[in-house]
């Protein structure tokens, strides 16, 4: 699944052009590496978001299709959530 594409159906991102700019503007991550919103994501996969002063960590647990707003929570876990200093 493309990565723009992951960030708004686990909705962590809740509109899929927000998180397309994201990635475009050099913003997301994925193990250490600046992705682009074409890039494929896997299980196990180390994604970092720079939101303004906020770094967000996470690792992908699971890639479904079409996720359940109940079943997102389920499709990642959270490795980071601070502001930069």
């Amino acid at each position: 699944m493309r990565l723009d594409k992951y960030l708004k159906v686990s909705r962590i991102i809740k509109r899929r052009a927000v998180a397309n700019e994201a990635c475009d503007n050099g913003r997301v991550t994925i193990n250490g590496r600046v992705a682009k919103a074409g890039t494929v994501v896997n299980v196990n996969d180390e994604v970092t978001i720079a939101f303004g002063d906020k770094l967000f960590a996470f690792r992908i647990l699971s890639i479904n299709e079409n996720a359940k707003k109940e079943d997102t929570a389920s499709m990642y876990e959270i490795m980071t959530d601070k502001i930069k200093s």
